[in-house]
């Protein structure tokens, strides 16, 4: 967390006065401990959601905190994302790749089809629900992901977080996009469709 208020320093002192961005990186770092016990229990290791949460929560902190400070929404996800962008960087290009890789491999998919099952007994109130989709005759998609509930969307419900949904949901496209993977979506829950509809293939240059 300390290393992505690091990267967004540059962006934060373009909308913020330079000499609050210290003090906002504290008040982000107290945020986010407490999210840190907000943040629900999902299954531990045994989901794979468990790890999303994990990764992203974090960035309610930075939005809360910018929120109070008084930067527009959409300056807030602009900053997340580069700042996102910019951490999933300092990865090896080959460790992304490889772990793109992973994510895309028929051993991956069965996995993805036993966890989308699983999630259907909603054994954890504040889990994901989701479904496995299978490509159709002309689809370009090699396997597809229907999120049928969101925990950040009922988390964000909780907390009074709603209108920063949509600066999480956009995360998602670097983080599949640095690791060699194209994601095609088209609505979301926390836009109000009926389900989030994931669409995956591999980049050409992957």
């Amino acid at each position: 967390m300390r290393h992505r208020l690091d990267l967004a320093e540059a962006m934060l002192g373009e909308h913020v006065h330079p000499s609050s961005i210290d003090g906002i990186k504290r008040e982000v770092m107290d945020e986010f401990a407490i999210v840190l016990t907000q943040m629900p229990y999902v299954g531990g290791a045994e989901s794979r959601m468990s790890d999303f949460f994990m990764r992203l929560l974090g960035f309610m902190a930075i939005s809360r905190v910018l929120r109070r400070h008084g930067v527009p929404l959409s300056v807030i996800g602009d900053i997340e994302r580069d700042t996102y962008k910019a951490q999933l960087l300092t990865v090896p290009e080959a460790e992304r790749l490889a772990a793109g890789r992973q994510f895309m491999s028929p051993e991956n998919q069965a996995f993805l089809r036993e966890q989308a099952e699983k999630s259907h007994q909603e054994q954890f109130p504040e889990d994901f629900v989701y479904d496995f989709v299978e490509p159709g005759p002309g689809d370009r998609f090699e396997f597809g992901i229907n999120y049928k509930a969101c925990g950040f969307c009922k988390f964000a419900a909780r907390h009074g977080d709603k209108d920063l949904l949509p600066n999480i949901c956009g995360l998602d496209f670097d983080a599949y996009a640095t690791r060699g993977i194209h994601l095609e979506r088209t609505q979301t829950l926390a836009g109000g469709a009926s389900h989030c509809d994931f669409r995956f293939s591999r980049l050409r240059s992957a």
